[in-house]
């Protein structure tokens, strides 16, 4: 099916960025200078590309469709997707307060940044995983072939009503900027 193809790309694009937030924790730990804003964009295009466009298509579209064609949504392979995208949540936004804090001066946040940075990457590589291995080719079998045009073309209304004309080429452009601000520090 096209649609998890399509989220199987952005998840790579997540994964450039979770490279570069690991990264990034691990020279802070180590004492090198990073800036706060780093971690800022970061959190900006957690929120932005992976919770808001990537999860708007996975909740909103393919998991109501995989509801549809039978599949329970309070347990099962589904909730637990559920229940990691909150703990992401959760994550991106205590980075986002720590950030704040460091950028604020307080350099005892680094400490933060690093341990929601790594909690972060950890969880959503994990979830990635799970998600491209064992949910997408469950949703594929799941969800009828007539189906599959239909969320497809949600997706594409996610993309344009949701998240705005241009918005995702804009976010491909953060993460570059921020493989391209780490590799340059």
């Amino acid at each position: 099916m096209k649609a998890t193809q399509v989220l199987m790309d952005e998840h790579r694009v997540i994964e450039r960025v979770l490279n570069a937030v690991e990264e990034a924790a691990n020279r802070l730990e180590r004492g090198t200078k990073i800036d706060a804003s780093f971690f800022l964009d970061a959190t900006e295009f957690i929120r932005g590309f992976a919770d808001g466009c990537h999860h708007q298509k996975e909740e909103g579209v393919l998991f109501k469709a995989m509801t549809a064609a039978g599949m329970p949504r309070g347990q099962g392979p589904i909730a637990v997707m559920l229940s990691e995208h909150e703990q992401a949540r959760t994550y991106t936004r205590n980075l986002l307060e720590a950030a704040e804090r460091l950028q604020g001066g307080n350099e005892q946040a680094a400490r933060e940044v690093v341990g929601y940075a790594r909690g972060y990457v950890a969880l959503l590589r994990q979830h990635i995983a799970k998600e491209d291995n064992v949910l997408f080719p469950m949703a594929e079998q799941a969800i009828p072939v007539a189906q599959h045009a239909n969320v497809e073309a949600e997706f594409e209304r996610v993309e344009e009503d949701e998240a705005g004309q241009g918005v995702h080429e804009q976010y491909l452009a953060l993460a570059k900027k921020l493989e391209d601000q780490l590799a340059s520090m």
